[in-house]
């Protein structure tokens, strides 16, 4: 009897350390978080590497944009723009994930209707390749010509007040900042034939 009250005791403080805060606490987030990133089976470290490092190709130009949301020129509209399009930058890179992980093959729980359904390879493969080829051409080609020509995407001359023709610091931090974008486009290519690979290879 005094053993089972010890461990009638111990039980809350077990599942207090295993969910600190209680439900919807930090616990519940650290789970869903490893839940998210989690590769399934047949997944290399090389391949998981390459796409848990996709949203952080994105992450120092979505960082770099923001300051631009408070300055004191523009108005209520673009300053919620710029944050959107950082932080819908963010969420787009990290579908990456979803190339290694369960919910990139499964559906969700969370998803009503639908959950828990397999989800046809050719779902992700057709706009995770069309997102790699837009991707590449934009940032890895078109940017890097542009950059090297000295002219906008249009063909215009760059303007005076534009990041990389202020010298300094501020074109420092642009390139910085930047240029990790080249390798978004490539590295979703790489991580989409990975998929392809295991989704219709388990399938052969």
């Amino acid at each position: 009897m005094q053993q089972q009250r010890i461990r009638r005791t111990e039980a809350p403080s077990a599942d207090r350390a295993d969910n600190p805060g209680g439900p919807g606490g930090p616990g519940r987030f650290r789970v869903a978080w490893r839940a998210a990133h989690a590769p399934v089976s047949g997944v290399s470290r090389r391949t998981r590497l390459l796409a848990y490092a996709v949203p952080f190709t994105v992450l120092p130009s979505s960082l770099w944009r923001l300051p631009a949301a408070f300055d004191a020129g523009i108005g209520i509209g673009e300053r919620l723009y710029v944050v959107f399009l950082s932080v819908f930058s963010e969420a787009v890179a990290f579908t990456a994930i979803g190339l290694i992980a369960r919910w990139g093959e499964v559906v969700p729980g969370w998803v009503p209707f639908v959950r828990g359904r397999r989800i046809p390879p050719a779902a992700v493969l057709v706009p995770a390749a069309l997102g790699a080829t837009a991707l590449t051409l934009l940032w890895t080609v078109l940017s890097a010509f542009t950059e090297i020509m000295g002219t906008t995407i249009r063909g215009d001359a760059l303007p005076k007040d534009f990041p990389s023709e202020a010298g300094g610091w501020e074109a420092a931090s642009y390139y910085v900042c930047y240029t990790p974008l080249v390798l978004w486009g490539p590295l979703l290519a790489v991580l989409t034939v990975a998929y392809g690979k295991r989704r219709l290879g388990a399938r052969g």
